[in-house]
């Protein structure tokens, strides 16, 4: 089975460059031109390697990987930056970077350090594809979502509201965890938000269900979890 590949890059020729020949070289490339949206792909945890552009726009590359690290994703990451300073080098790598790559570079040489972080990394721990609680399961490759076995369709934020929730089964989660956590936010912004998707992803996965999986803790927040 060929290597998986994440490239998160805001450059077009840049980005379809590296993708066509990684592709050539038998690797499945997916590609994000922004770091939010590269951060929310690397999180599943299920790419080999992550190519990342240092400059990038909504979230630069070193947030991205920080955000990366901090959720204790060790994907190997080789960053791309035209910044080549001595001091930047050792910022990227400091900051968890595996490589640090100076634009413009020899496709060659990409590849050759892809190839050699995939050696070093072995097989590696095996990445969680699934997250349950109870009779809910959910599938983050397939994206699929069922309770006792019977389907749930979620639309993507309610997905990733749910996702937040499994993997804090039984912990109390605030607001502001999921504001920063699945909105992005680093503020309240006062709407109610939060309680129309709660009540919807309730409504969703509880009703006609022997027990509740998803409780409100008043004045603290949610806790999903099998245990009333």
């Amino acid at each position: 089975m060929g290597h998986k590949l994440l490239v998160v890059e805001d450059d077009a020729a840049t980005a379809t460059y590296i993708a066509k020949g990684m592709t050539e070289e038998g690797f499945s490339v997916d590609h994000a031109d922004n770091g939010r949206d590269g951060l929310f792909l690397a999180t599943d945890g299920a790419y080999d390697a992550i190519v990342l552009d240092r400059m990038l726009p909504g979230m630069d590359g070193m947030a991205v990987l920080a955000a990366l690290r901090a959720a204790g994703i060790e994907t190997p990451v080789i960053i791309l930056s035209a910044l080549g300073t001595p001091d930047d080098r050792v910022a990227g790598l400091t900051a968890g970077s595996d490589d640090y790559l100076i634009k413009p570079f020899a496709f060659a040489e990409l590849l050759a350090r892809v190839r050699l972080l995939l050696r070093k990394r072995g097989p590696g721990p095996a990445v969680i594809t699934t997250l349950s609680c109870g009779d809910l399961d959910m599938d983050l490759l397939s994206r699929k979502v069922r309770r006792g076995g019977k389907p749930i369709e979620l639309q993507p934020r309610e997905f990733r509201l749910l996702e937040y929730l499994l993997r804090h089964v039984d912990q109390v989660v605030t607001r502001t965890m999921l504001l920063e956590g699945v909105w992005d936010y680093h503020f309240d912004p006062g709407t109610n938000v939060i309680d129309v998707h709660i009540s919807r992803l309730r409504r969703k996965i509880d009703d006609g269900a022997d027990h509740p999986l998803l409780h409100t803790v008043r004045g603290a927040g949610y806790r999903l979890g099998a245990s009333a």
